[in-house]
């Protein structure tokens, strides 16, 4: 069960810096700009970062049902811990927006907005206006990048003590980019809480936060498995 928790507690705190920074900072209302695109990913990242070298030891810190769909067709874990991980992770992402809900609540006029709480989505009213393909493409593509990532600075080729360093600044660096097209998922647990509470356009289109990241997530561990851990043939 600690693993479980751990996982729990990871994905709680990822919603709530995460997605907090985006509801509560990011907004010109606190400061010239707010945050910005740049103080967002930020925080993801370094969310990230903290978690890993909080829990990482415990659980392996995936916080990301796409990451551990990765690691379970990579074979590094059971499906029986993968199914606990998921359930762990939508919950805490649950309880890390439902306790966003509850500090933007408190804000004076405050109504609930569509894609609010920082949920993910794609289409016209939200930030870029870009297509459904386009969505697609940047959540499949750099979630294959992300994983590739986890997966090879978690192996014997990476360094573990930076590893955890190493995976919070590619998911900056996602952010950075991905921001402007869905408000950047990479992870179902991180669009599922926000969804929840927001509900509108944001439920509707959660399908594509569920299916984008685990396809580039198995993409990415079918080649890092058969391309990277498959021992080298002596000449």
């Amino acid at each position: 069960m600690k693993k479980y928790l751990a996982e729990l507690i990871g994905t709680f705190s990822l919603v709530l810096f995460g997605c907090g920074a985006a509801v509560i900072a990011g907004s010109s209302q606190v400061g010239p700009s707010g945050v910005g695109l740049l103080g967002i990913s930020i925080a993801f990242g370094f969310a990230v970062v903290a978690m890993a070298y909080a829990i990482g030891g415990i659980s392996g810190c995936h916080i990301n049902p796409a990451v551990t769909v990765g690691v379970l067709v990579a074979g590094r874990m059971s499906s029986k811990d993968a199914v606990g991980y998921i359930i762990s992770q939508l919950i805490g992402a649950t309880l890390g927006a439902g306790v966003l809900f509850l500090i933007a609540s408190g804000k004076p006029g405050f109504v609930m907005p569509e894609w609010g709480l920082g949920a993910n989505g794609w289409g016209e009213g939200y930030l870029g206006g870009y297509n459904t393909t386009s969505a697609f493409i940047v959540e499949a593509v750099f979630t294959f990048l992300f994983l590739f990532v986890i997966l090879a600075v978690t192996s014997k080729y990476g360094n573990s003590t930076m590893a955890g360093l190493a995976i919070g600044v590619t998911l900056m660096l996602i952010h950075l980019v991905v921001i402007p097209v869905t408000g950047t998922s990479v992870n179902p647990a991180r669009s599922f809480g926000p969804a929840i509470f927001s509900g509108g356009m944001a439920l509707s289109q959660l399908w594509l936060f569920f299916v984008a990241p685990v396809v580039g997530a198995i993409v990415a561990a079918v080649v890092w498995k058969y391309g990277f851990e498959t021992e080298d043939k002596k000449a």
